[in-house]
Parts: C-alpha cells; structure tokens; sequence
C-alpha cells in the first residue's frame, strides 16, 4: 500500500515516515499542501495522510483541492491533526474518510497506536470497496 504523508513537521514526518516504512507501506512524505497535491496528482497513492495546518495551501483546501479532481477523487484522505474532533463532522462533509487525532496517536512514543488505526482504517476501505 503506497501512502503519502503531508505533514510540515519534521519531527512527526520523518518518524510517521520511518515507522510506516517499517510497517511495510511505501511511503512519500510532502512538507506542505501545495507539494501535497502534487505529489497526490503524480504518484496517485492508496491513501492520504493529511494535516490540516499546513504552508501554502491548508490541509481543508488540499481536502477540497483532492476531491474536486477527479484524478484524486476516489484516493481516501485520512484527516491528522492537534484540533479538537469537533471539525470531524466538517472533514468528513468534505470528503475525509477518517480523522485521526495527533494526541491519540502518541506519535512521540512510538508508532503502536498509528499501525493499528491504519489497520483498521484499511478494513474499513476493504469492506466499503466490497459493497461497492
């Protein structure tokens, strides 16, 4: 599974990066929105790791930006970030197909929590590609 990681934070990108290659995915990692979708429109992964306060262009545009082409449409965007789950009701109208909270996910202690909720994230891809 080829996923890309938008995220500008150093630290969080390079150890998300380095735990899911670990993990077995193919990883590409972009610094801000705007090398986000391109790198979305170019490498077209299975998956997208979003963060929503971003350079250029914020995570709520690139969200937007993805769903409205329709080269990137259909590639599922799973929402990271520090705010609160209240923008999830809000992500999810935009077409996120989950939201991930960072203080959940601990990323500072290891990668656990993360693997286990893409696990289950692609199940539930796998189960709404079946009922298709």
């Amino acid at each position: 599974m080829k996923i890309l990681l938008v995220e500008d934070s150093k630290f969080l990108r390079l150890s998300t990066e380095r735990a899911l290659s670990r993990a077995g995915y193919e990883v590409i990692s972009a610094a801000d929105g705007e090398e986000g979708l391109r790198l979305a429109r170019a490498q077209l992964p299975d998956l997208i790791l979003l963060d929503l306060l971003l350079p250029k262009v914020s995570g709520p545009d690139v969200l937007k930006a993805l769903k409205l082409d329709s080269t990137t449409a259909a590639i599922p965007v799973v929402v990271m970030s520090g705010l609160s789950q209240k923008n999830a009701a809000r992500l999810e109208k935009d077409g996120a197909f989950a939201f991930l909270e960072k203080s959940e996910l601990a990323l500072d202690h290891g990668p656990e929590p993360l693997l286990m909720k893409l696990e289950s994230i692609k199940k539930q891809l796998a189960a709404a590609a079946g009922r298709k």
